[in-house]
């Protein structure tokens, strides 16, 4: 590296080379040995020169090095420390569920907390202490026939539902597990109100999905679940859908853009009556199961279903053997009416014969055993629901549903016989909710609704129910 100091002596031996005349140089010898000095003089400075700026680019380039370096040495620093911050900050859960067996099944638990207080009143007298009817809106057990009374408040905390998802990885494919409980569907040993209100755990839907094959107990594939619209209700309109839990092996195929083919075999069971006795007989004589498909659509706009079912009918006691074919077909949709899917439209419509127990919780049988020729008589089956959503705001929104159905009974048998049996039931309903934070829902709802029987007698039901949710 070169001195300041040299630097001057150069500058200054320039500056006297370039105040000598170029001419005088040539005059005498010993000028002429000045001039060969000042020539090797003026090599050596440049010479120094090169030097000199070739040390300035190499004192540059070891700056920028130095900078580089510094830059990375703060790099590594701040990684260092991010990773000793990571290293040291606890451990939190995984936002969704949690792991099982070394980490190959991931658990999911959820459900919500329900409580309803109910003030119903019935035109024709009480539905049974205790009874379905009581908790839920179930159309086939208003009365007819009796003296109005007054009103009746029930509190009940029985709707509450919790569930369990499992999800495994295996081989490529995904093999899942899920199952529901309640305590509003249990049969049996139930609580009293006087004393402990304890209500027995029931089990709603358990099944096993491995990729698109479902085996379980499930929906049934026959019912469009979209269309059930938001009710304080178990149910709402419950005359006018299909609804059924039961055991089932079904397959689902792809079939082109938005749309998906459910085939599947399910659980057999024949609700029939004995004729001039409305009470339902579970037969359990079926040797096969209920055939049901579904082919449902979901796009932009929302979703269409139309479904179909095909079954065997059966009665065997010994004495006495039928069978008779049913068939039933369902369609549904769910109807966006603005981007935003604050507001829908829900419908369904299903007719069929034979198929009863599948529509409005088995309001009628599938079918009726004719007395003396001892053969069963299908019941034809129309049923239909829509309800229109309004979402007010986020936070606030209303439901308006209607539904209806109808049970038409052979002609070949006397209406005598049938005057006990249902006939036909309807219901109107309105709601509001309000969601003060997120999974929280408070609600309020009126229904109204009419069971009329084939002898034409009816009875009403005018039901104010308020409902607390805590869904998580």
């Amino acid at each position: 590296m070169i001195s300041n100091k040299l630097q001057g002596y150069l500058l200054t031996g320039a500056a006297l080379v370039a105040m000598l005349p170029s001419a005088a140089l040539a005059d005498t010898a010993k000028e002429k040995e000045l001039e060969a000095r000042l020539s090797a003089l003026e090599q050596a400075f440049g010479s120094l020169q090169g030097e000199l700026q070739s040390t300035r680019a190499e004192n540059a380039q070891l700056r920028e090095a130095v900078a580089r370096n510094e830059s990375k040495t703060i790099e590594v620093a701040a990684v260092a420390q991010a990773a000793q911050a990571a290293a040291t900050k606890p451990a939190s859960a995984p936002a969704d569920g949690f792991t099982v067996g070394n980490g190959a099944t991931r658990v999911k638990i959820g459900g919500f907390l329900k409580t309803v207080a109910t003030f119903s009143r019935w035109s024709d007298g009480d539905a049974a202490a205790n009874s379905l009817g009581r908790d839920f809106y179930l159309p086939q057990t208003i009365p007819v026939g009796g003296v109005r009374e007054s009103t009746d408040n029930d509190f009940s905390a029985k709707q509450t539902r919790l569930w369990l998802n499992l999800e495994t990885q295996v081989a490529g494919h995904m093999l899942k597990g899920y199952v529901e409980t309640d305590f509003q569907t249990a049969t049996g040993t139930q609580g009293s109100e006087r004393t402990t209100n304890g209500y027995n755990l029931a089990l709603r839907r358990a099944y096993v999905q491995f990729d698109k094959l479902t085996v379980g107990q499930d929906w049934s594939t026959f019912q469009y679940v979209g269309a059930l619209p938001e009710s304080t209700d178990f149910v709402g309109p419950t005359e006018g859908t299909v609804f059924v839990r039961q055991p089932l092996i079904r397959y689902s195929l792809p079939a082109g853009k938005g749309l998906t083919l459910h085939v599947a075999v399910e659980n057999p069971e024949t609700a029939s009556a004995n004729q001039g006795a409305p009470a339902l007989i579970e037969n359990d004589d079926d040797s096969m199961p209920d055939f049901a498909a579904r082919l449902a659509y979901s796009g932009s706009f929302g979703e269409l279903s139309l479904a179909g079912l095909v079954r065997q009918l059966a009665v065997d006691n010994g004495a006495i053997h039928d069978e008779a074919m049913g068939y039933g077909v369902s369609v549904g949709g769910k109807i966006n009416l603005d981007t935003a899917r604050r507001y829908d439209l829900r419908f369904m419509a299903t007719y069929g014969s034979g198929i009863a127990r599948y529509v409005g919780i088995n309001f009628a049988p599938d079918a009726v055993l004719a007395s003396g020729v001892n053969k069963l008589r299908r019941v034809d089956t129309l049923a239909a629901l829509a309800a229109l959503r309004l979402g007010w705001t986020p936070k606030l929104r209303s439901t308006l549903m209607a539904s209806y159905q109808d049970a038409d009974y052979a002609g070949s048998l006397p209406v005598a016989s049938l005057a006990s049996f249902n006939s036909s039931a309807w219901s109107l309903a309105g709601n509001l909710f309000w969601s003060p934070v997120p999974g929280l829902d408070l609600g309020v709802e009126y229904r109204h609704g009419q069971r009329e029987l084939v002898s034409g007698a009816d009875g009403q039901l005018d039901r104010f129910e308020f409902v607390a949710k805590y869904s998580f």
